[in-house]
């Protein structure tokens, strides 16, 4: 029985932790496109590619700081 409760405790944190990877790389991914997107899009002097710029901004700032929780978190496990 203890056995079987342990294999399920290591089976669900090695998911947990796959799960987590997987997320970071997916807001680091979507900060990277969003970061060159707005630099493109700021380029441009049409009424469009302003408004891209703008909507690009949007979600910058929250992804910035999941990356700063991210690398935080990276080093203290480092350490």
């Amino acid at each position: 029985m203890i056995a079987t409760v342990t294999t399920v405790t290591t089976v669900t944190a090695i998911a947990a932790l796959g799960v987590a990877t997987v997320i970071s790389v997916a807001a680091v991914v979507t900060l990277m496109v969003l970061l060159a997107t707005r630099e493109l899009a700021s380029a441009g002097n049409s009424r469009s590619s302003l408004r891209i710029a703008r909507f690009a901004s949007v979600g910058i700032l929250p992804l910035v700081m999941a990356f700063a929780a991210i690398a935080i978190v990276k080093i203290i496990e480092f350490l």
